[in-house]
């Protein structure tokens, strides 16, 4: 059966993905940054491979508040999220000289995407917040969809992709923890820009405490969520909107994953039976040198 990619490919370019849209026509311009787009593919030799968001599979029609996710962070630039990280995020007073550094890195730290500093008149940094940004990458590929757009087709199957929900729960939620960890030391707050259902699924994995209260001294991670929704001054198209700034600590969010409840010791032990099924004996293991130990 013929399948419409349209139902898979959410934004090319900042604008809804329709059958026969040539990305070439504005040089691969992004909207948002206002330059040629950065996002590459193995598949792309010569040029940018500009989807913005996905569609994830839902039943019924897709509703763009919870089945629109972006694949690029640039997507969160269509808003002035600095500016709301400042109002929302800010400890104490307003910073009286608020500037932006891009792309902070530092050995031993890594990067941030942002660091907005209060300089004084003597150009010494006082106070300063830092900003990631986070989408979500897929496993699979769409780029038979993205190419069945560009061509105007359906394509005569759905292809294989979903979105890797592990991977940012797994690696972003340590960097995190680890700036968390590091912006105790410094009195400052990290805060996690990422998509409403990222947040979620966050949630539901680890059981940590969360406050409103981002600007408390205790809070050092802060998560501040954006979901798509339909944008009003353009008919068809979506924007984001900030939907949840809730706070928490390094510790808190490493204690929630790192300790979790064990899963029953009859369970495990039920597995093992299932196992011995395929039983060797450790004697011709180690002979064959495939315990998995290093000689020393």
């Amino acid at each position: 059966m013929p399948f419409d990619p349209e139902t898979i490919v959410g934004e090319i370019l900042g604008q809804r993905a329709r059958k026969g849209a040539d990305p070439s026509a504005t040089d691969f311009l992004c909207p948002y940054i206002k330059t040629r787009c950065p996002k590459r593919s193995t598949q792309l030799r010569d040029e940018p491979y500009p989807v913005c968001t996905l569609w994830r599979r839902s039943d019924g029609e897709a509703d763009p508040a919870e089945d629109l996710i972006p694949v690029c962070p640039k997507r969160f630039y269509a808003v002035d999220f600095l500016t709301e990280v400042v109002a929302h995020c800010w400890p104490g007073d307003a910073p009286k000289n608020p500037m932006v550094a891009p792309e902070v890195k530092m050995a031993g730290f890594g990067n941030v995407d942002f660091v907005i500093a209060d300089v004084q008149p003597d150009g010494e940094v006082d106070r300063f917040l830092s900003v990631e940004l986070q989408a979500i990458d897929i496993t699979g590929s769409i780029f038979p969809a993205y190419q069945a757009i560009r061509a105007g087709a359906d394509l005569p199957k759905r292809p294989t992709y979903g979105l890797n929900w592990d991977n940012v729960y797994k690696r972003y939620i340590t960097q995190l923890i680890r700036k968390g960890y590091f912006h105790h030391h410094w009195k400052s707050k990290i805060v996690a820009v990422i998509p409403e259902q990222v947040y979620r699924y966050i949630v539901a994995r680890a059981d940590f405490i969360r406050s409103p209260d981002v600007k408390n001294a205790q809070v050092n991670i802060v998560f501040m969520t954006y979901r798509l929704e339909d944008d009003p001054a353009r008919p068809g198209e979506f924007r984001p909107a900030l939907v949840t700034v809730e706070g928490t600590s390094h510790s808190s969010l490493q204690n929630a994953i790192l300790y979790q409840d064990a899963p029953a010791k009859d369970a495990f032990t039920a597995q093992i039976k299932r196992s011995l099924v395929r039983a060797v004996n450790l004697a011709d293991l180690i002979a064959q040198g495939e315990t998995g130990e290093n000689p020393s």
